[in-house]
């Protein structure tokens, strides 16, 4: 497996309707070639089932490098894995790098899913993430927060996680007066995530910065909570 019978491979399940299609809608202007999430997620899978760790990020590196829509996500999918022998410092360096490159949510989120399964994996890559809340690229802003989803879903979280946690709502925090669409979505997006959780830290953050949210934000973030008082 390379990256030219990869990019075979994407190429042989086109569809030009359904480009122009995706290319209207995601507004960046890159090649897109039309396939479906399920069709991108079959090749990724049978790719990683071939190669080595080094193989992958190579491949993923290649693929990200062609610019097309679908060969991002691809090299996204690529790495998207919770256990990778070894963790190689490489698949986490490829995918840190990715972030200027980030203009859309739709490869966003996907290049975030797969930073996901490496902070997992190397908790102390939070250190790395701090520097992008400062970051004035929309894209890498929000990151920080999609790539930390994890740390909002523990139920029996342990010190060191609350740990995390609670450092991540503090990088939310300094973001509060950051009212872009995307920023403010992802704050709302994390906090919901968290109220199934960890509802008073939930109830706490709002209660302290609601007044400089954007009230759509607010919305996301107690949307659950709302919701089980009101059938509780």
């Amino acid at each position: 497996m390379n990256l030219e019978t990869a990019l075979e491979e994407l190429e042989a399940r086109a569809n030009p309707a359904r480009a122009e299609e995706m290319r209207a809608y995601h507004k960046a202007d890159r090649r897109y070639l039309g396939l479906t999430n399920p069709q991108i997620a079959e090749l990724a899978q049978a790719w990683r089932e071939a190669l080595d760790v080094e193989g992958r990020v190579a491949l993923a590196d290649g693929l990200w490098q062609s610019d097309i829509f679908e060969a991002r996500v691809a090299a996204a999918k690529l790495l998207t894995q919770a256990r990778l022998r070894p963790d190689d410092q490489a698949a986490w360096a490829l995918i840190a790098s990715w972030t200027a490159d980030f203009d859309s949510w739709a490869i966003a989120d996907h290049a975030s899913m797969a930073a996901q399964k490496r902070l997992m994996a190397e908790p102390s890559r939070l250190d790395e993430l701090e520097s992008w809340v400062a970051s004035d690229h929309l894209w890498t802003r929000r990151a920080v927060l999609v790539s930390t989803l994890p740390w909002t879903k523990q139920n029996n979280p342990k010190p060191e996680e609350l740990d995390a946690r609670g450092r991540i709502l503090g990088w939310a925090a300094t973001m509060v007066p950051d009212h872009r669409w995307f920023i403010q979505k992802a704050i709302g997006w994390w906090l919901r995530d968290l109220s199934k959780h960890d509802p008073e830290r939930t109830r706490a953050f709002v209660a302290t910065h609601g007044e400089a949210m954007k009230p759509f934000a607010v919305k996301e973030a107690l949307r659950l909570l709302k919701k089980s008082e009101a059938t509780g």
